[in-house]
């Protein structure tokens, strides 16, 4: 009997290092801007500052949001909130003008901020020096025409653990 046990142990032992093995070795999924929703960084004069891993996402993510999106995404026409038929169809303009608002400003310039849309959603990530700046950008932000909501996702200061996920995660 106890010849039984070892040799249950040494097989669950051997299939739990294959497993571990297998899963060591499986390639990485790759990441990827699927949804082509814009992303980029509008100010960079905090340096040290986490960069944000954006919108990219791996292919079983894709599956997951994919009806979730299209059906958020016409809701907002059907429910006559949007001219457009489709929220996500606003978001290259609403970067494009918070871009330009933030440069215009001037109050930013020691800041690095990285700007997300998805939806008609401006998403603030980076760091700012001051809450202060943190707000004026969220206030900023709610001025540029289409846009239904903002989330701060912005850091006081360049340390600490970010409220976005980062590039660094991204090496897993």
């Amino acid at each position: 009997m106890k010849l039984e046990a070892r040799r249950r142990t040494v097989a669950a032992i051997i299939m739990g290092a294959l497993v571990a093995a297998v899963h060591f070795h499986a390639p990485a999924q790759e990441l990827t801007n699927y949804f082509n929703d814009p992303f980029a960084q509008i100010t960079s004069g905090l340096p040290g500052c986490p960069v944000p891993r954006g919108p990219l996402v791996t292919s079983s993510e894709i599956r997951t949001e994919a009806h979730s999106r299209a059906e958020r995404g016409t809701r907002c026409y059907l429910s006559g909130a949007c001219r457009l038929p489709n929220s996500y169809l606003y978001d290259k303009d609403i970067a494009a003008r918070m871009r330009q608002h933030v440069l215009y400003d001037g109050r930013f310039s020691g800041t690095s901020v990285w700007v997300l849309v998805q939806r008609r959603w401006v998403i603030l990530q980076g760091c700012v020096r001051t809450k202060a700046q943190s707000e004026a950008l969220s206030v900023l932000a709610r001025e540029v025409d289409d846009v239904e909501a903002v989330v701060d996702e912005l850091m006081i200061g360049a340390r600490g653990t970010p409220k976005y996920r980062t590039a660094a995660s991204i090496q897993r």
